[in-house]
């Protein structure tokens, strides 16, 4: 079984000077040879203070996959393909501005909340949520293996981020031979990673089965090559990664005889997934997630804003009843620090987690002085959304107020 552990790396002003101090010239070993440590072969040990310069580039990477989804998805509503990725698959990269990123987009992923909302219009519920890559040979090279990559966006619609706040576990039960009925996850999350919807001109059956069925024929199709399986994501879609990653270990897919397919996953800004019995049965699987996090952040404290795995245990010796019906987060935690009080929603921004990432001695965002009414913000934003538009930013905001206020207030 994998040790559960949480590693911090705070980076502010105070955490800069010590990195000054400390720096020293250093010649990074190839990639390839370490492959299997920068992806969490050994819970990143040693690898987290100071921050190793090689997952640092590997963290920033996986960030800008996920990155390129937001730049992609479509939110025009008068658009051909609203809701869809603005280009093909041969071109997204090149289009967002991602010149020769060593991958080729296989497939693209869609996604149906199974939720309804008053008044809004959509041709189709599905909606595209990421994409399916693999490296090419000369990335394989650079890399050491195969990397068969999934990459999600994060919460964009109405719909989805209804999907977020649908705060109630329920079993997951992906494998039908081991029900597992203790182990539980987040209904939204569940629901967006299993609802299919026929009417979708883009997609046939549910994110899980186009996921499940396009990784597996990677896996066939370089069978015999060294492979990995990276997922990331930010936000919502980091709790699809993690739900991916689990179900592929669940199921073995990544499983050849004697052979295992390291499972990593890369998580931005993620809220919890699952409670413990989940995390507990992840890490039996060797699921690795790796979780960056800006401790400001109010979305990586929720879903079990009160049950949490911090309410499980009495005194540190004494499960308490409801145990199981806590969120616990998985896998190792990376956090930085900081907040920008004018912009509250920069906390949970991607661009601000990768900016961070590649430029770790930029000074702290502080909004020190300065005080805003979060209430009245989130009612403004709710006021004034028309449903029958569907734009998603207003929602994105009031999520963040949601959040903010809930931290401001301790809960």
């Amino acid at each position: 079984m994998s040790r559960p552990m949480t590693k911090t790396v705070t980076v502010n002003t105070v955490a800069t000077t010590s990195l000054r101090e400390t720096k020293k010239p250093e010649i990074k070993p190839a990639l390839a040879s370490v492959w299997k440590e920068i992806q969490g072969a050994d819970d990143w040990e040693d690898l987290m203070e100071p921050l190793n310069p090689l997952l640092r580039d590997e963290i920033v990477r996986y960030g800008e996959f996920v990155s390129a989804c937001y730049k992609a998805f479509d939110l025009e509503p008068s658009s051909k393909r609203y809701l869809n990725c603005k280009y093909g698959r041969k071109n997204m990269f090149a289009e967002v501005g991602m010149e020769k990123p060593g991958y080729d987009v296989v497939k693209y992923i869609y996604a149906t909340p199974d939720i309804s909302i008053p008044m809004q219009s959509t041709a189709c519920g599905g909606r595209w949520i990421g994409y399916v890559a693999v490296s090419n040979d000369e990335e394989t090279k650079r890399l050491g293996r195969r990397d068969i990559l999934v990459s999600f966006r994060g919460t964009v619609t109405q719909s989805e981020w209804i999907a977020n706040f649908m705060s109630s576990l329920t079993p997951a039960m992906l494998d039908p031979t081991d029900a597992r009925v203790e182990v539980k996850v987040e209904t939204g999350f569940l629901n967006l990673y299993t609802s299919d919807d026929s009417t979708c001109k883009f997609s046939q059956g549910s994110c899980r089965q186009q996921l499940l069925s396009e990784i597996s024929r990677m896996i066939n199709k370089y069978k015999g090559e060294e492979m990995s399986i990276t997922l990331a994501g930010h936000s919502l879609g980091s709790s699809l990664a993690t739900l991916l990653g689990y179900d592929l270990a669940e199921l073995g897919l990544n499983r050849d005889g004697n052979n295992e397919i390291q499972i990593t996953v890369y998580s931005f800004g993620g809220p919890r997934v699952g409670n413990s019995e989940f995390k507990k049965r992840c890490e039996e699987l060797g699921v690795k997630v790796l979780r960056v996090v800006n401790v400001n952040d109010p979305v990586t404290k929720l879903p079990g804003v009160f049950l949490n795995e911090n309410s499980r245990v009495l005194g540190g010796k004494f499960e308490l009843p409801w145990s199981c019906s806590c969120y616990t987060h998985v896998g190792v935690e990376l956090a930085l620090d900081f907040f920008k009080m004018e912009n509250p929603t920069c906390v949970h921004d991607l661009d601000a987690y990768i900016g961070l990432l590649k430029c770790p001695d930029m000074e702290q965002m502080s909004g020190d002085g300065e005080t805003f009414n979060l209430f009245h913000k989130l009612m403004d934003s709710f006021s004034s959304q028309e449903f029958v538009n569907n734009h998603a930013w207003p929602w994105h905001q009031a999520a963040t107020y949601v959040g903010s206020l809930v931290q401001s207030l301790a809960i």
